[in-house]
């Protein structure tokens, strides 16, 4: 849920990649899937339902990494919080999974969450509130 004050806009992949994640920006590697795929874990969503759909890293993207971007997000400020909720799953053979902040006068993005997955292969969930007094990627 891509939360910006009091207006929430819920991102589950059913039908698509949702309006933060632009269709352009899906990088080679993720593909949108559900448990019944035939690839593997995880066979359901966070939920336990098995024909929802996901996310996931294809298994030739092992070795290296891919990126989802979002689209840009306007300044926070104290009536504009922005709070991004999501659920993740790390299987043994992932590596890291990282959340990136770019502002629009940085070149770089400044890495504001990770996990490498010591609970792993189980869905777990995690929330991020993002300040920025300009625009903004994650």
């Amino acid at each position: 849920c891509f939360n910006s004050g009091s207006s929430c806009e819920k991102c589950d992949f059913e039908t698509d990649l949702c309006k933060a994640l632009p269709e352009l920006n899906l990088q080679p590697g993720w593909i949108r899937r559900n448990g019944r795929s035939g690839m593997g874990p995880p066979y359901s969503d966070h939920s336990g339902n098995d024909s929802a759909y996901f996310l996931s890293l294809s298994s030739e993207m092992r070795s290296s990494s891919a990126t989802l971007r979002t689209n840009v997000f306007l300044p926070t400020d104290e009536e504009h919080i922005c709070q991004i909720t999501f659920h993740y799953w790390v299987s043994q053979t992932s590596g890291t999974l990282m959340v990136g902040l770019q502002k629009h006068s940085e070149d770089t993005i400044t890495n504001i969450w990770q996990d490498s997955g010591e609970l792993q292969n189980q869905w777990k969930a995690n929330s991020i509130t993002i300040n920025s007094t300009e625009k903004y990627e994650v």
